[in-house]
Order: structure tokens, then C-alpha cells, then sequence
């Protein structure tokens, strides 16, 4: 599928894509070096593990727990050395998704996993916003903030779960935590890494209806008592269930190497490399008579199979080291390379030409895009205990470093006329028009595709010092506080914005029992021009350049507690969001020049389970009340008392499976997500929708699952991602996949 189309592309618009194989080159050179490794591992290590014959099942013993049902479902503590506490007495919302929960869903895109979150949207790429993961925390955008490993992972990506151990979602304004952004949260990916402590070789395999092949492996190999190496890989090549024409193909692998130097001492070095080659895909045009999708069947595709295309890539490298200085002191530095690519040209389904709806065409506009991302990332930070005058203290500090470098040109597409009565339908206007109720996604397209003589180059410098402290005052009250400052510049061009904003993070926490507490808590966060660095919505430009950063606080109380023996982790909390001074412009037109002044609020309330009611019930979702409201939106809007675009009022996601034998597992889920407005003037919105979900696994031997996942049972038409003016994307159909996956 690669080679066919990107030869097929090459030919017809001259395109260069050799520099993508250049850091997939290096990587493959350096796994064939590191997978040679394994044999010598082998020879070296087994008279040792010889010497007894109880050896082979003390190796599986661990294994056994790892994949134990009761401690799946729940997380206790993030990966984060920034929470200085365990989740149960942090005062902030945070919702960690397990690999178990990640696996028994079949999620095998960022998209998928955030889908299992209540108080999650996602949002569509069109014009310079790009298409790729577009999250919505309780209610703000938070495409910039999404962390792999605690570094910011910059560029516009569609991220595979092929290499991911959890997902951790933090939310509300958390600018003391990640930086520039975060008003509506971050969302940090926890990779897959190295480990001394065992041998083993895992992976899954799946086949499903609609078509759909995939498969990933995992093995870790413990060359000696200092170090062992893990390589993660994907193949994939499925269709999107509902969207006969859209495709999806992948090729992923993820080589580690951890080294332990002594007692004290540690490092990590990993690589990751993802290609995918897909068919974009726009959904559905809005009908101007109801502002809501057209009402035609859920598989109309109206992209040109010979015009449209998506490729990406993207190639990182990670070293991790840590040092423990004593027994309550560690030292850790992570740096970080990585160059990503988002490539393609899409349908924008009649993009606003509205009068061609009510004649029953659609006018094949097009987005597109060339861009890469270059981002180098250095963080140092000492976290550690101690003790004065009888607080104790847990604590971590550190500095942050980063460049980001994006370029992006776009391509010049023959569309034709906008007015398909005046181009014509079909072949009389070069295909550049289709029906409204059966479009040919293969149709004959021959117009031209010429890259663009201009391209913008956008930089963002960014230097930041942090700090966390948690103090127990006695084992009933604790207290947290987290402060950051940032050292911000970003240029594109002629335009340059330079900041220097200050958030942070002050909480409370009463423990009337040792398995709960009561919380209260405040966040700020700051979001300066061009904070997505050239690859979101957030672009500087000639309207916002000279502004200061848009500010947002957060006020939230809860509660949290671990039930059934520590097995069952249940949450509430009540919130408020507000953008105080949110940009808006000063006159009428796209381009205007922007102000300071306006005001955004969410309140909300939010419910939330994860792990085991008993040993044989499973458990995992939450539910999420949100009002949004438009308080203030400058002179020339009439939008103020309107909700937030892409804010529903009600989202519910509830997973839970049943042991109803020893070898055999039955569950489902449930989403509930309300109805929701694409844009400020709330003329456009996508319908509420529920799904539900069937799982059934089977385990063949204690090593080996078999599982069958039937996503959107009752074959339910849904709209997963409206954009403010033209189109909302399609959820997916029913479908049907068969996997197995095994670890030795």
C-alpha cells in the first residue's frame, strides 16, 4: 500500500519524500545492532539459569501477576515525579488509563483511548489548523499539550498505542505543571520501556470485520544483571468500519536499551519510529437549512481516492538518566530529539459553499498540507523527601529547556468553480463537484497538484523553572504547592511574541480515613500567542503578535477514596474553568486585530471509578456535567450567553467486565455523549449520541487470550468531530475484531 501510492504521487506532482526514510534508516541500522544482542544474552545467562530446575516457573510467577484482573483497572501514583503524592491525596483531577483497559478496548489510537475519558471532545483540523489528535479538555483545547514521558510532544500527530504502557489525563488550568497552554488540562503517554527484572515475549494479533489487520509485538531481553533491551513493533492495515473508502496503514517499531550502571545510578535510552498512509476523511457537510450534518447514509465518502492522502512519520530519541544522591535525594535528566511529518491533501466537503446543498452537490474543496516539526527538549529535575521541624516533605524541582522548529507549505489544487451549478456535477466540472446523496469517491479526477512556492517557518524557545511540594502537616492534612516560571518566545516570520508568565498550583487535603481525603484546590495556567508552534489553532499572527498570554484559573473540590481493600478507586468533584481575558477581535472579518478582555467559564461536575468491586468485577468510566457560557466576546460579537463550541453538557463512558469463569470474561461499555455546538454562534451542532460495546475473552492457557471486541453494537450513525463552519466527522460503525494476545 506504501509503495503504490507514493510512487504513484511521486510521478504525478514531483514530490521529494526520500527525507523521510533518512531517521527510519538510522533507527533500523541501530535495532538490527541491538537484536543481535539476544543469542550472546542467551549463551552468556544460561548456565545460570540452568542450575536449578525450578528456575522456569519462578520466571513465570511474575508474569501471572502482571496481567491479574484486581489491580488492572486501578493506578495508584502517576508516572510523573512532578505528583508528589499519591493520586488518593493529590488535589487535582487525574484519570490515568491502564494498558488493561487500553488492550480490552481495542483502542489502538490516542483518539480511541481519550474516547474511554468522559469530559473529552475531540476537534476537527481544517485551513491552517492541521488534521491530526485535536483533544478538548472540560471544554478548552489541549492539542499542545500532549507529553510523551513528561516532554511536550510538539507537532501535529495521529499517535498509535502500539508503544504506550498508560495514558495519564490531567485536568482543569495546570500551567505549573506543563507549561505554556493547559487550560483545559495535558495528556501525557507513558511508553513502554526496558526492564532488568525479566525475560519475556509478548505481543497481539488481530484480524476483524470490516477489514482490518494488525499486529504488535513486545519483547524484553535481560542481556545481564546492568542491562537488558525491549523493542515494541506494529503492522497494521485496516479499513474504518462505516467509511468503506477510508483506510488506515501503519509501520511502528520501538527499540529500548536500560543500563544499570550500579546501585545508584540508571539510564534509559529508547527510540521510536511511526509511519502511517492513510485515507483522510472530512465527514459530512453541514445542511444551512438545519445546521446539523446532512442527512444521507453514514458511508458517503466525498473525497477523490486518486487525489486525497495522509502521510506521517514521525522518528524520536530519548535518554533517560537518573542518579539517586542518597537515599531520599534523585537526580534525573531527560533529553529528548524528535522530527515529525504530517503530509496530505483532503476533501473539505463544500467548505461553506452553501447554495450547493439545497441543489444536492457538494463541491470538493480541498485542505492540505506539507509540514515537519524538529523539537530538541532537555529537562533536569531533583525530587526527593525530607523533614523539618516535624512536616514532612516530598518534592520535586527542576529546569526545562526546549526549541521547537516547524515549516509548513501547502499545495495549489485544481477545484474548479465552488458553484457546482455554474461548473457543473461529474465529469461536465472535472469531478471537482459530486452528488450530495451517492458521491463516486473513485471518480476520474485529473486535475493538477502543484506544492506551493511558499512555506512559513515557525520557532518557539522556551526556558522554565518549576517547583512541587507536598507537606504532611500530621497524617490527617496535607498541603501541595506548584509553581512554574516561563521563559517564552515564539517568531514566524517577521512576527515575534516574547513572554514571561508565572502559574501555579495551591491545594488542600483533609484525610478523615488513611484510604481517603477531601480536597480543595486552584490552578492558573497562561496561553501566549503561537502557543502550538506553528502545528495547531493556536498560530501567531499579524492580529494576535503583540498580545500578552490569555490566562485562565481553576477552582476545584472533591473527594477521593480506595474502596473494597484498596481495590476500587472512586472520585467526585465539583469545578470551575475561567479564561479571564480571552483574545477577541476588534472588527468584523477574518484577519481582524485581536484584544484582551473576554471571558470564557465551564462548571462542571465530574464522577469517576477505576479497579475491582469484587475479584470478579471489573470497573471503569466516570460521568461529567459541563455549562459552558461565552461571558464576553469583545465589541462586535453577539455570541455572549452562548456555549462554548464542542462542550457537551452530558458525557458518560462506563467499561466493566464480569470473571464468570476462571478462563472466561464477559463485558461491555457504554458512552453517552449529549448533543454539542461546532461554533460560538451555536447555529451549527452534532446530535447526542450513545454507543455500547461487547467484549468476550477466552484464556487458552495462563500465557494466552483470546478475545472478541464488537464496537458500536447497534450500528449507531454518530459525529465525533464537528469543526465551527463546514463539515463534522463520522464515528465509526459496528465492527467486529478477533485478537489474541499472549506473553511468555
Amino acid at each position: 500500500m506504501y509503495n503504490d501510492l507514493s510512487l504513484n504521487r511521486l510521478t504525478a506532482t514531483d514530490i521529494p519524500f526520500s527525507h523521510r526514510l533518512k531517521a527510519g534508516t538510522a533507527i533500523g541500522a541501530l535495532l538490527a545492532c541491538m537484536m543481535a544482542a539476544p543469542a550472546h544474552a542467551q549463551s552468556t545467562n544460561q548456565p545460570a539459569n540452568g542450575t536449578q530446575a525450578s528456575d522456569t516457573p519462578i520466571q513465570l510467577a511474575p508474569i501471572a501477576v502482571e496481567g491479574k484482573e484486581d489491580s488492572g483497572y486501578k493506578t495508584d501514583k502517576s508516572a510523573s515525579s512532578k505528583f508528589t503524592a499519591p493520586l488518593v491525596d493529590t488535589p487535582k483531577s487525574v484519570t490515568v488509563i491502564p494498558q488493561e483497559i487500553i488492550e480490552q478496548r481495542n483502542a489502538t489510537s490516542l483518539d480511541e483511548v481519550l474516547r474511554t475519558t468522559p469530559g473529552i471532545t475531540l476537534g476537527a483540523g481544517e485551513g491552517g489548523i492541521p488534521s491530526a489528535d485535536r483533544p478538548n479538555i472540560r471544554g478548552f483545547s489541549s492539542e499542545g499539550n500532549i507529553f510523551v514521558d513528561g516532554i511536550r510532544d510538539t507537532g501535529s500527530q495521529t499517535r498509535d498505542t502500539f508503544n504506550v504502557e498508560q495514558v495519564e489525563i490531567v485536568k482543569g488550568p495546570g500551567s505549573a505543571y506543563s507549561g505554556r497552554g493547559s487550560t483545559g488540562g495535558s495528556i501525557n503517554l507513558v511508553t513502554k520501556k526496558a526492564t532488568l527484572d525479566e525475560d519475556f515475549l509478548g505481543g497481539n494479533v488481530s484480524v476483524g470485520w470490516p477489514f482490518s489487520k494488525r499486529a504488535a509485538g513486545d519483547a524484553n531481553y535481560v542481556l545481564s544483571e546492568h542491562a537488558a533491551i525491549r523493542l515494541n513493533v506494529l503492522v497494521e492495515d485496516s479499513e474504518v468500519p462505516g467509511r468503506d473508502e477510508v483506510t488506515t496503514s501503519s509501520l511502528g517499531f520501538a527499540p529500548s536499551m536500560a543500563l544499570q550502571f550500579n546501585d545508584t545510578t540508571k539510564a534509559t535510552v529508547s527510540l521510536y519510529h511511526l509511519q502511517t498512509d492513510d485515507m483522510p476523511d472530512y465527514g459530512h457537510p453541514y445542511d444551512p437549512a438545519t445546521g446539523k450534518p446532512v442527512d444521507v447514509d453514514r458511508d458517503n465518502f466525498y473525497g477523490l481516492t486518486n487525489r486525497d492522502f495522509q502521510e506521517t512519520q514521525v522518528d524520536s530519541a530519548t535518554f533517560d538518566f537518573e542518579h539517586e544522591l542518597n537515599d531520599s535525594l534523585t537526580l534525573r535528566n531527560v533529553s529528548r530529539y524528535s522530527w515529525s511529518e504530517n503530509d496530505y491533501i483532503v476533501t473539505n466537503p463544500n467548505d461553506s459553499a452553501a447554495d450547493n446543498i439545497s441543489e444536492g452537490s457538494v463541491w470538493r474543496a480541498i485542505k492540505s498540507r506539507n509540514s515537519d516539526t524538529t523539537v530538541v527538549s532537555n529537562q533536569t529535575d531533583l525530587s526527593g523527601d525530607f523533614e523539618t521541624y516535624n512536616l514532612k516533605h516530598s518534592f520535586n524541582a527542576g529546569i526545562e529547556i526546549s526549541y521547537e522548529t516547524s515549516r509548513n507549505r501547502n499545495y495549489v489544487v485544481d477545484t474548479g468553480n465552488r458553484d457546482c451549478s455554474v461548473g457543473g456535477v461529474g465529469a461536465a466540472g472535472g469531478f471537482n463537484c459530486t452528488t450530495l446523496a451517492a458521491p463516486n469517491p473513485n471518480d476520474p479526477w485529473t486535475g493538477s497538484i502543484t506544492p506551493s512556492a511558499n512555506s512559513t517557518k515557525t520557532t518557539v524557545s522556551t526556558r522554565s523553572i518549576y517547583g512541587f511540594d507536598t507537606i504532611e502537616l500530621d497524617p490527617q492534612w496535607l498541603v501541595n504547592f506548584g509553581l512554574r516560571v516561563d521563559d517564552y518566545k515564539t517568531t514566524s516570520g517577521a512576527l515575534e511574541n516574547e513572554s514571561t508568565f508565572v502559574n501555579y498550583q495551591l491545594g488542600a487535603v483533609y484525610k478523615p480515613a488513611s484510604n481517603g481525603s477531601i480536597y480543595v484546590s486552584y490552578g492558573t495556567s497562561s496561553e501566549p500567542p503561537g502557543s502550538t508552534a506553528g502545528e495547531g489553532g493556536d498560530n501567531i499572527s499579524t492580529s494576535n503578535a503583540d498580545l500578552d498570554p490569555e490566562e485562565s484559573r481553576s477552582y476545584e473540590i472533591g473527594t477521593k477514596w480506595d474502596l473494597f481493600e484498596q481495590k476500587l478507586a472512586a472520585t467526585a468533584a465539583v469545578f470551575r474553568t475561567e479564561k479571564t481575558n480571552a483574545r477577541y477581535s476588534t472588527a468584523p472579518g477574518r484577519g481582524a486585530p485581536q484584544a484582551l478582555g473576554g471571558e470564557q467559564v465551564v462548571n462542571g461536575l465530574e464522577l469517576g471509578v477505576s479497579g475491582d468491586i469484587t475479584d470478579a468485577w471489573h470497573v471503569f468510566g466516570g460521568y461529567t456535567f459541563m455549562h459552558s457560557e461565552i461571558v464576553d466576546d469583545g465589541p462586535v460579537s453577539t455570541d455572549e450567553g452562548n456555549k462554548i463550541p464542542n462542550v457537551p453538557a452530558h458525557s458518560m463512558s462506563i467499561w466493566s467486565t464480569y470473571d464468570i469463569l476462571p478462563d472466561v470474561n464477559l463485558g461491555g461499555g457504554v458512552t453517552y455523549v449529549s448533543h454539542r455546538f461546532a461554533n460560538s454562534s451555536n447555529d451549527k451542532k452534532v446530535p447526542a449520541y450513545w454507543l455500547f460495546d461487547a467484549v468476550a475473552t477466552y484464556t487458552v492457557q495462563e500465557n494466552v487470550d483470546l478475545r472478541l471486541n464488537v464496537n458500536n453494537v447497534f450500528d449507531t450513525t454518530y459525529y465525533v468531530k464537528p469543526y465551527a463552519t463546514h463539515f463534522a466527522t463520522v464515528g465509526t460503525g459496528r465492527s467486529a475484531v478477533v485478537s489474541t494476545s499472549f506473553k511468555f
